[in-house]
């Protein structure tokens, strides 16, 4: 394909603006015979009727054509005279009209007019409009085919005028904009933007975009051990790997180079139009939308302050074609959906360098790490699997289960509730007890310190491949881009200024821009003081309205259980009852708050007015974290270390209300309803979010967008339902709203994983089978339910990094309570070792009731129509107190100080214990591989010699050109400046550079 030379188009901004440049038309030649340019009203242009200009269509040589000084910029639109602009099946759906230029960004408004002529009201004779306002049926016709507009209402003009400046500054920027006619009475219109090679190339050199030079290079092995290693690793692995091209060889790496225009011998351009990926292509374009100033007046600049003012209504690059359509066409979307986004192929590696291709390097890293987290998940889920079995293998052994099943020793126990409950045997509760086995065995305590090293080994594996991705990316080195001012930030430092009415202010502002603010023109700390005092609250208010809600369920669960305790019928599965229907309250409490809160941190967050979307982003990321673990933890937080110890002793127990006692833990301990209240909350959350918000939700916002748009006056043409466009497609598509959301699902589910895993074991199997659907359900959403996002290049995953390290050393802490506080490992262990006669468990539960002379209860608290064959005299408890004959009776005993000295020297070894561990891990495994550190040198000491061969190349090229052109008679006194000839600067890509050099490294 033709190239076009940096003449055709204007570089820069205010460079002078011509009417059908020949940049437009392949082969250098000017606008044919016939052919209408679609005009856009410059700056300050108003009440133009359709803002066309018409070229003549005649075929004598003397046809006249517009003033060009009547012309008020050009969008570079060309169509012939006679073909009307109706969508007919064209060779691409992804380029302009000419089947040429590439659609590299579109963006979208809604128009609406006010006097439409009468003979386009009708429906069903609407005649195809051509670019310059007339029928398809008679070109001739003139002014009779035109569209005459009514007034605009002021909001509709003000917003028409900001388009066609943003859109005149973008054509002087170098860009070429393609759109349709405003031929109905209202709809959507899509500019086309296209970026041709010259801006592509200027851009790059701005951004500094590393781009692959010519010089190629063999990627060492390792040693022979580890080389014959990964053989017999590749081959167990390939039928795991996706049938991608980026997999075919991964040992040859090109050497890259920040895009240099001067140095365009380096890079191998083989063709300009697809040197550059469309992922880059949509990058340059959405910094170039970004920076391009829309209001001079009052400094008004980028996409987004457009769009945030309702003046676009969407701005998106456009998808590589159809994922499923038939035929043998394979683009990168479609392979991305065959090999990735379809749950067919859940057992296979992600192509991982494909994703980054496609979607830039910032979802590349969160696919990267979702994807290594799912393969660490495999390990921990196969010893929990493990741990559990082992509970069931020894649950016949376990001796305090046996005994509190052996009904010959009749621990008569105290009412559970006053009045309506009677005394009960604690062989009743034998199931709860076995069941609690399964979960609180010492096998539990070994898995917990495990899942800690796991979390700091995780950790330290995601540093290194986030390095080697960072590698073979090309992100090593990668300067942090400029970050633009949002538009409400602009909105308020605007706002601050007026207040204080000084006008030279607002000129200083519009004159100087943002980038060197003083402080006048920026807002400080007591302009936010508002927002700050606000967030505050609002967050104070948030946790306290997430802590009344437990306590609500508290005060449910214990009324529900007093009223099902006076019915005889419901007496016996009280427990059971209760716990589940509270955990499915708790549940469907959290689902709800989860999006309120993630909608209030949004809003705390906006008016904190940040200043550049980063800031923004990490600031919302900490609101809604801080917000939704508290939200799904709390009741977990209050089963574990709250529930049962502040119950009281019989006889001075611990009331709510009046007459409702605080509720006590299981006769087998809290640990059980610990288990269950997270079981339900983690599987209950994973699989309605994924399922309703993740699946449900979209799809129905998508129906229901796509029923607007049938009932929307003046929808589509048939033409264009029939065959719609690439952008028609992807407009229906929901929009990207960033990886906030998907990693905040991820994070929740690692504090499950690793918080109380001492409680669950099962916890990273059930994690693991949903991560195995959430990888294929993410990518299908990313692949066939998204618009396409903009590439971002980063470095690493930012502020969640921090999240999961922080989590990580808080789960050591949280692992060494539930094994101290809330399991009965530490009394069995000081019970053994300390109170046993024979050095076994043999009389544990024995020792851990108290007892308490019924005699003493409270006057109306005593049992009604006791069922017991005999009269009581003492019940049992579970504590450790001194009994009714005893000096200081239901005092706390010896055992019970025991006990607590002993979990507190617990808590201490095994945090600072696991916290050794976790610091050895750290310092064996380092940051950044070896391989990768070795190579990095290696490919700079390569460059450097490949960039001078390749200078001395040039140098001698052009000596022997300036010799050649001297002649013989001149050869004997060549001047030293004779290698300064400009015409070699001509030949960017010289003979001896065409191709590419290979070099092991």
């Amino acid at each position: 394909m033709a190239t076009r030379g940096l003449s055709d188009i204007p570089l820069l901004p205010g460079s002078p603006r011509r009417l059908c440049p020949p940049a437009v038309v392949r082969g250098g030649q000017g606008p044919k015979h016939g052919q209408q340019c679609l005009q856009v009203p410059g700056p300050g242009v108003r009440g133009l009727q359709g803002g066309l200009t018409r070229r003549s269509s005649q075929a004598s040589g003397g046809g006249s054509s517009p003033n060009s000084s009547a012309s008020t910029g050009v969008i570079n639109n060309y169509l012939e005279a006679s073909e009307p602009l109706s969508w007919e099946p064209r060779l691409s759906r992804m380029h302009f009209h000419d089947n040429q230029r590439k659609v590299d960004y579109v963006l979208v408004y809604h128009y609406r007019k006010r006097g439409a002529h009468p003979g386009h009201g009708s429906p069903g004779h609407s005649p195809a409009i051509v670019s310059n306002g007339e029928t398809g049926k008679d070109p001739d016709a003139g002014a009779a085919g035109d569209i005459e507009l009514g007034p605009f209402d002021a909001l509709e003009e003000e917003r028409k005028e900001q388009r066609e400046e943003f859109e005149h500054n973008l054509v002087e920027a170098g860009l070429e904009l393609e759109k349709d006619l405003e031929s109905k009475s209202q709809g959507s219109v899509f500019v086309r933007i296209h970026a041709p090679w010259q801006v592509l190339a200027r851009e790059a050199e701005f951004l500094k975009i590393k781009v692959p030079t010519k010089k190629t290079y063999v990627i060492k092995s390792e040693g022979s051990i580890a080389k014959t290693f990964n053989k017999i690793l590749q081959k167990l692995s390939a039928p795991l790997k996706p049938r991608v091209p980026e997999h075919s060889n991964n040992r040859m790496k090109n050497l890259s180079y920040p895009f240099s225009r001067e140095k365009m011998y380096l890079y191998n351009i083989q063709d300009k139009d697809t040197f550059f990926d469309n992922a880059t292509r949509s990058r340059i374009v959405r910094e170039i939308l970004k920076r391009t100033a829309w209001s001079r007046a009052n400094n008004m600049m980028g996409i987004n302050s457009l769009i945030a003012n309702n003046i676009y209504e969407a701005a998106y690059p456009l998808h590589d074609g159809e994922c499923d359509s038939p035929g043998d066409d394979v683009n990168d979307r479609k392979l991305l959906y065959q090999e990735w986004a379809r749950y067919r192929v859940f057992y296979k590696f992600q192509p991982i360098d494909l994703i980054r291709k496609y979607f830039g390097e910032k979802i590349g890293l969160y696919f990267a790490w979702l994807g290594l987290y799912t393969s660490f998940l495999i390990p921990s889920s196969v010893i929990g699997v493990v741990v559990f079995l082992y509970g069931c293998a020894t649950i016949e052994e376990d001796i305090p289960s046996k005994e509190m099943c052996d009904q010959q020793n009749a621990f008569t126990m105290c009412p559970l509730c006053d009045k309506s409950c009677d005394y009960w045997n604690l062989s009743s509760a034998c199931g709860t007890a076995q069941a609690s086995h399964l979960f609180d065995n010492p096998a539990t305590v070994f898995f917990s310190i495990f899942m800690a090293l796991w979390a700091t080994m995780f950790l330290e594996n995601w540093k290194r491949l986030q390095m080697r991705l960072g590698y073979f990316w090309d992100l090593t080195g990668v300067e942090e881009e400029e970050e633009h001012s949002r538009p409400e930030y602009e909105a308020k430092v605007r706002e601050k200024m007026r207040r204080e009415s000084d006008k030279s202010l607002v000129q200083k502002l519009g004159t100087g821009g943002t980038a060197d603010e003083d402080d006048a023109d920026k807002l400080t700390w007591k302009d936010r003081l508002p927002g700050y005092l606000m967030n505050f609250a609002s967050i104070l208010f948030m946790i306290a309205l997430t802590f009344s809600i437990v306590f609500g369920v508290i005060v449910y669960r214990i009324t529900t259980a007093a009223a099902l305790s006076l019915n005889k019928a419901t007496r016996s599965n009280v427990r059971v009852t209760v716990t589940a229907t509270a955990v499915i309250i708790n549940l469907v409490v959290i689902l709800i708050l989860d999006e309120i809160y993630g909608a209030m941190a949004k809003w705390l967050t906006k008016i904190e007015v940040p200043k550049t979307e980063q800031t923004f982003e990490e600031r919302l990321i900490l609101k809604a974290f801080l917000l939704k673990f508290v939200n799904a933890y709390s009741p977990i937080f209050y089963v574990a270390f709250f529930k049962g110890r502040f119950v009281g002793r019989p006889g001075s127990y611990v009331y709510v209300f009046d007459g409702y006692r605080m509720e006590e833990c299981a006769p087998g301990g809290c640990l059980m309803e610990l288990c269950i209240q997270l079981s339900i909350i983690m599987l209950g959350k994973q699989l309605i979010q994924n399922n309703i918000f993740e699946i449900g939700v979209p799809k129905l916002k998508k129906l229901f967008r796509k029923m607007k748009d049938e009932t929307e006056p003046g929808a589509a043409d048939s033409a264009c339902s029939k065959h719609p466009k690439q952008w028609d497609l992807d407009y229906s598509l929901e929009p990207y709203t960033g990886l906030t959301p998907e990693y905040m699902e991820m994070i929740i589910q690692f504090g499950f994983v690793t918080l109380f895993v001492a409680s669950f074991p099962l916890a990273p199997a059930f994690a693991l089978l949903n991560n195995v659907i959430e990888v294929r359900l993410d990518a299908k959403k990313f692949v066939a339910e998204l618009r396409r996002p903009d590439a971002v290049r980063t470095k690493d995953i930012g502020i969640w990094f921090d999240i999961l390290s922080g989590i990580g050393k808080f789960s050591v802490i949280i692992n060494a309570f539930v094994i101290a506080v809330t399991s009965d490992f530490i009394p069995r262990l000081v019970y053994q070792y300390s109170y046993s006669h024979n050095g076994t468990l043999h009389g544990f539960v024995n020792h851990t009731l108290s007892f308490f002379n019924v005699s003493q209860l409270k006057e109306g608290t005593q049992p009604e129509n006791s069922q017991f064959d005999q009269e009581v005299q003492f019940c049992r408890f579970k504590d450790y107190r001194e009994p009714p004959w005893a000096p200081n009776p239901y005092e706390f005993s010896k055992q019970y100080w025991s006990v607590l000295s002993a979990r507190l020297a617990f808590v201490i070894i095994f945090q600072n214990l696991v916290m050794f561990l976790s610091v050895l891990v750290d310092w064996m495994i380092p940051d950044i591989p070896t391989d990768i550190s070795d190579q990095i040198k290696s490919e700079k000491s390569l460059f450097v010699d490949s960039f001078l061969k390749e200078e001395h190349e040039k140098l001698r090229l052009m000596e022997e050109a300036a010799w050649r052109g001297r002649g013989p008679s001149r050869r004997s006194g060549r001047s030293p400046a004779a290698s300064l000839v400009p015409s070699a600067w001509s030949q960017p890509g010289s003979s001896a550079s065409s191709g590419s050099q290979h070099t092991s490294v």
